[in-house]
């Protein structure tokens, strides 16, 4: 990789085959990874560009002793990088995408969804419960996890279980899960620990039928101005049509519900013979009321091809040029239907008690 500095690409670089591309990215050792992935990928399709990486702090970095759900900002993991790509500081930044709220601010995209790794949740056992599953392990055993939506499912499931709030990257949980003999188990992305190269910690995967996972988890998203066509067309080559339909659907469910990490909400997609297939729930904080439905769409997957211009090409804040927009579209109606549905059978009263129980506490 180029090396880091915080120069900005000198003005006489106008011709886009010269410029320097800036990427922006948090400073943890994940996100460099992840980083570092999508530039690999943008240089193996572009091999004579050049790239800069600029790392930085985001809110949500920097506030670590309070619960993520409790601080009240959609884009606790974004705001920052945000802000320099309107400056202008840099060109496009990666993020995981469950960290991207679903109504981006006025000027910026969604410009590629790269291929989904693995989106279940994985458990890392306390060096002494290592060959235990949550299941086996002993009463009142304390689970760490920073996510309401983990915490709601797992309560539910495993009764016996209590759940911590645990804050830090993944390098710091590691850490406190091996050396402060508080933690039984804590609950993490298995997508970030593949990343990081730790599969050797995962002590079991969570399925659906214990726990779903987070809209967008395990995918990453490329951020761009909205306007910078460029940039869309340079990162629009990333995106991987399987992920980015589910993703759509999932990103659509979410905004319908008006959800975000301060209420515990589920998903589950798959496509199977051209059908989108997408689970979604509701849970109380505690998990002892919940709600959940499925859906399916024909949806069939395209090959990436060049659609005609649109006024307004943003679906739940992504914009994918090369990929046919009927297929999108009935991506989006699907996450909006299944949302719906929930809502019509009561959806609402649970999240409303669990925003005004997390907001209280």
């Amino acid at each position: 990789m180029a090396a880091t500095s915080h120069t900005a690409a000198p003005a006489e670089e106008k011709n886009p085959k010269m410029r320097v591309i800036r990427v922006g990215t948090r400073k943890s050792q994940l996100a460099r990874i992840q980083t570092d992935s999508v530039v690999a990928m943008l240089k193996t399709l572009n091999p004579g560009l050049q790239f800069e990486i600029i790392a930085m702090s985001t809110t949500g970095d920097k506030i670590l002793d309070t619960a993520l759900s409790k601080i009240g900002e959609k884009s606790l993991f974004t705001k920052e990088l945000e802000h320099a790509l309107e400056r202008n500081e840099v060109d496009l930044v990666v993020h995981s995408l469950k960290d991207l709220p679903t109504v981006l601010p006025p000027g910026f995209t969604i410009g590629a969804v790269c291929k989904r790794e693995n989106p279940y949740d994985a458990v890392v056992f306390h060096p002494k419960f290592v060959g235990k599953t949550l299941e086996t392990l002993p009463e009142k055993s304390v689970v760490g996890t920073s996510s309401l939506r983990r915490a709601a499912q797992l309560q539910r499931k495993f009764p016996h279980l209590q759940l911590k709030s645990i804050r830090g990257n993944l390098n710091t949980r590691l850490q406190k899960l091996d050396e402060l003999q508080e933690f039984s188990a804590i609950i993490l992305a298995a997508a970030g620990l593949q990343r990081m190269g730790w599969q050797n910690r995962v002590g079991q995967i969570l399925h659906p039928e214990d726990c779903m996972y987070a809209v967008g988890q395990g995918a990453l998203g490329v951020e761009v101005r909205a306007k910078d066509q460029d940039m869309l067309d340079l990162v629009g080559m990333l995106h991987d049509p399987e992920t980015l339909l589910c993703c759509i659907a999932e990103r659509a469910f979410l905004k319908h519900l008006e959800g975000g990490c301060s209420v515990p909400v589920a998903v589950h997609t798959a496509i199977k013979d051209g059908q989108l297939y997408l689970t979604g729930g509701v849970w109380s904080l505690d998990g002892s009321e919940s709600m959940q439905e499925t859906m399916q769409a024909t949806i069939a997957v395209p090959a990436q091809h060049e659609d005609g211009p649109e006024d307004d090409p943003q679906l739940v804040g992504i914009t994918a040029q090369n990929i046919p927009r009927v297929a999108q579209l009935a991506a989006e109606n699907l996450g909006t239907s299944l949302a719906n549905l929930l809502l019509n059978k009561g959806a609402k009263s649970i999240l409303d008690v669990a925003r005004q129980l997390n907001d209280a506490h």
